[in-house]
């Protein structure tokens, strides 16, 4: 069964299995999540639910009248789903926490901390410039671009500097490892991307 929710990345901490042993994990605020909109194949060709996270009282003017017909709250973040089970749900349905156990395995997307204009070394690893024997002033700048007159340009995917983070990331196949249900709360083995309170979306893995 396809499963998938809208989270908010609490904090990262520290959970004991029975063993003893330490699993550094993940807490994510995992829904409630509203159904705001259902597409089906014989309507939209394809199998999807639209959840709503989070209620707000600014919205723009195109969401706020399809919710507001649909009787439904405001919700801040709207993200769609591909479920192929998606007949089974209605428009106000909630999804919650509880629809992930532990033990499951769950793909995380979310937007990766930005790190501003960086450049070569920190951004892509580069090696610096040697520190002696007429090395500087520069050191960790990049080294040479290619040949001179031929081929007389940059090769396309050389690694410059630039603006390094903020970006879509996914992690897949990381365990569930506790869910609270009372409080909508997944704990997740390992990182996930993003700072604190950043908006994830959760589903269940496409790879095992």
């Amino acid at each position: 069964m396809d499963k998938a929710i809208i989270g908010r990345k609490v904090g990262m901490t520290q959970i004991f299995d029975e063993t003893g042993r330490v699993i550094p994990v993940t807490v994510i605020e995992a829904g409630p999540c509203v159904v705001v909109q259902k597409k089906i194949p014989e309507k939209d060709g394809y199998s999807a639910v639209q959840l709503g996270f989070m209620e707000t009282s600014r919205l723009n003017k195109p969401d706020r009248g399809r919710l507001q017909k649909a009787d439904l709250p405001l919700m801040r973040r709207l993200k769609e789903f591909k479920l192929a089970d998606a007949e089974k749900y209605n428009v106000g349905d909630q999804v919650k926490a509880g629809i992930f156990a532990a033990g499951d395995r769950v793909d995380i997307t979310g937007v990766s901390k930005g790190k501003g204009y960086q450049g070569v070394v920190k951004r892509w690893g580069a090696a610096r410039g040697r520190m002696s024997h007429g090395g500087g002033p520069v050191h960790r700048h990049q080294g040479s671009m290619g040949a001179n007159s031929s081929p007389s340009r940059v090769f396309k995917g050389k690694i410059m500097p630039g603006h390094m983070g903020a970006e879509q990331v996914t992690v897949l196949n990381l365990d569930v490892v506790k869910v609270d249900e009372e409080r909508n709360l997944v704990a997740v083995r390992g990182a996930v991307p993003g700072p604190r309170n950043a908006i994830v979306w959760l589903r269940n893995t496409v790879k095992n």
